[in-house]
């Protein structure tokens, strides 16, 4: 808005002047802000200083003695009703740290105390009504999505970006509860499927692999909405965005580059190559270098494979240096290799509200 709007606004009786001067300094703040970072920055904010470290340790000892306090109080009967104290408590408290005095990690803290809290309860309240006598899929499923409803109320509450992170895990093990196959759990508890990465595998594990892409689809579209509506990243819509593209960059990256590696094709390594060259401009259009750091092992592959397989040491040198090289050059140049792919893309819906990329 130019401050011709401002003025309009006042004299037609929407603002008041003293609403007008607020509006005023919070853009000049604001874009005062933004060009005081460097260009290229990606902003990032886990604790402001060493303060909340310290009253997160108390504030996890304290929690700790309250579970305490009320087996002691109550016995084992009460045991039930630990986990929903430790919610109503991490609700209370995070009144003080979340919305007063805006403290990050402590704020990080009660929401997993009250997700966890959440989770616990319903689960707890199911094996006690039923009395063991429940399917394990409605088992895995009903209290991960009560928990995430739960995480839904906290964010609209308190604004916690790192609440996406956490309400994230639950819906991701709905769906793994959800898609589930008894089969492919015993062929991995058997020994018979490669290890922890066949769950990503859509040839392997078709159930877990889908379930995992669709919930990478469903995080990076609802990290492209905050995106889109804080584009200088400056607000809680940017920081909640970073925290959905982070859980959205290992799924996507893992589950298409493992199924292409593992495709068995004799191009399986060739169409890995296109894959990452794709996330790779993703990242850079999007400006998020999650994306980037999620494929770091598959680009190690794909290097060993160009270099060949010769199996001395000196090939695992040349792999440190070229991966280090390209990594570096990549987070070096990154603002002016963004520009690049940006101004040799044509116009596409919403480019104008990705972050700025003109020198």
């Amino acid at each position: 808005m130019t401050p011709e709007d401002l003025r309009a606004a006042v004299q037609a009786g929407i603002l008041t002047e003293a609403q007008a001067a607020g509006v005023k300094a919070l853009a000049e703040d604001r874009a005062g802000r933004r060009a005081r970072l460097p260009a290229e920055d990606e902003p990032f904010e886990f604790f402001r200083g060493f303060s909340e470290i310290f009253i997160s340790l108390g504030l996890v000892i304290l929690m700790s003695g309250l579970v305490a306090l009320v087996l002691w109080v109550g016995g084992l009967g009460m045991a039930m009703a630990v986990p929903a104290a430790v919610a109503a408590v991490s609700w209370w408290w995070a009144g003080y740290f979340t919305l007063k005095r805006r403290m990050n990690l402590p704020s990080m803290v009660l929401v997993l105390a009250f997700g966890g809290g959440v989770w616990l309860f319903v689960l707890a309240m199911m094996l006690k009504v039923t009395e063991g006598d429940i399917g394990a899929r409605i088992t895995a499923i009903l209290p991960a999505l009560i928990a995430a409803l739960a995480l839904l109320l906290w964010y609209r509450r308190f604004r916690l970006p790192f609440t996406m992170f956490v309400l994230g895990g639950f819906v991701l093990t709905a769906l793994y509860g959800v898609t589930a196959s008894g089969t492919a759990l015993e062929a991995f508890i058997d020994g018979s499927r490669t290890g922890f990465g066949g769950f990503f595998d859509l040839g392997q594990s078709p159930a877990f692999a889908t379930a995992t892409l669709i919930f990478g689809l469903g995080a990076f579209a609802a990290g492209m909405w905050f995106d889109l509506r804080d584009p200088h990243r400056l607000g809680r819509y940017a920081a909640t965005a970073f925290w959905l593209h982070l859980m959205a960059a290992p799924a996507l990256v893992n589950t298409v580059a493992l199924s292409l590696y593992n495709s068995g094709s004799g191009a399986n390594v060739g169409l890995l190559a296109l894959a990452l060259l794709a996330i790779t401009l993703l990242a850079l259009v999007i400006d998020r270098r999650s994306f980037l750091t999620a494929a770091l092992g598959y680009i190690a592959i794909v290097i060993f494979w160009i270099l060949g397989d010769t199996g001395d040491f000196g090939n695992w040198v040349a792999i440190l240096l070229v991966m280090g090289a390209l990594i570096t050059a990549a987070g070096t140049w990154w603002v002016q290799l963004r520009r690049a792919v940006l101004n040799a893309l044509p116009d596409f819906p919403g480019k104008g509200r990705l972050p700025p990329w003109a020198a």
